[in-house]
């Protein structure tokens, strides 16, 4: 009698891939994000952005600061290997601002701004899926 043994294959390359390019345009997409609702003037973003004029600036920039977080929680620890697992809590939350990103638009009727939305959202479900169960990054030996 012959015992199997199943062993849980290692990801693939293809995946590995993805997954790093992924948290690098979500990273870069949401610094960047982050950055012009930090620093641009409330009515210059206003021109770019009608609803950043229409709600407090402490809204605005607190916006900012999250996007700020998600962008570097999604990349910074997976680099560094130092608690990587903040790596899939920031894409759950990368998750959750851009639902309730999609819900705040639409509810606005601002339907014309919600692929982008759409797209950020699927990478990081994808990066969430992805490093929570089929490439998790194994944190540093010290």
């Amino acid at each position: 009698m012959s015992t199997t043994t199943f062993e849980t294959a290692a990801p693939g390359r293809t995946l590995r891939i993805g997954l790093w390019t992924a948290q690098f345009l979500i990273a870069f997409a949401f610094i960047g994000a982050g950055l012009v609702k930090l620093t641009t003037p409330i009515p210059q973003l206003a021109a770019m952005m009608p609803w950043a004029g229409q709600y407090s600036e402490t809204f605005v920039r607190s916006i900012a600061l999250i996007d700020l977080a998600g962008g570097i929680g999604i990349l910074l620890p997976a680099l560094t290997r130092i608690l990587p697992r903040l790596t899939v809590l920031a894409a759950l939350g990368c998750s959750v601002l851009q639902v309730l990103a999609l819900a705040f638009h639409l509810s606005r009727g601002e339907a014309e701004v919600t692929p982008l939305n759409v797209v950020l959202l699927a990478l990081s479900l994808f990066v969430l899926w992805g490093r929570n169960s089929k490439a998790p990054i194994a944190p540093r030996q010290l």
